[in-house]
């Protein structure tokens, strides 16, 4: 029982770590971060690096998994959010210099 809770549960735990997907595809669609939370997203990326090393130092793949799907897409969508808000503050100011 506990072997089939733990797939079950890494398993819902990679769909999980997918979740910024959404965001990210908002941000592609709109070419605006502005509704992201990159604080938010930066307090997790840590958190994600430690479940890992937890689930290496116990040789626990539910762990392990979810845990790298969460920080490369969390790491993506924040990357994503902040080279979006430059780029448009850039945008920003280069329209304001040439009024």
């Amino acid at each position: 029982m506990t072997e089939v809770l733990a797939v079950l549960a890494a398993s819902w735990a990679v769909i999980m770590g997918l979740a910024p997907l959404l965001q990210l595809r908002r941000m592609v669609h709109t070419g605006s971060a502005d509704d992201v939370s990159i604080g938010y997203l930066l307090i997790l990326l840590p958190g994600f690096g430690l479940w890992i090393a937890y689930g290496i130092s116990a040789a626990n793949l539910a762990l392990i998994v979810p845990n790298s799907v969460a920080l490369l897409v969390a790491s993506v969508t924040t990357g994503y959010a902040v080279w979006l808000r430059r780029s448009v503050a850039y945008r920003r100011s280069a329209a304001d210099a040439s009024r």
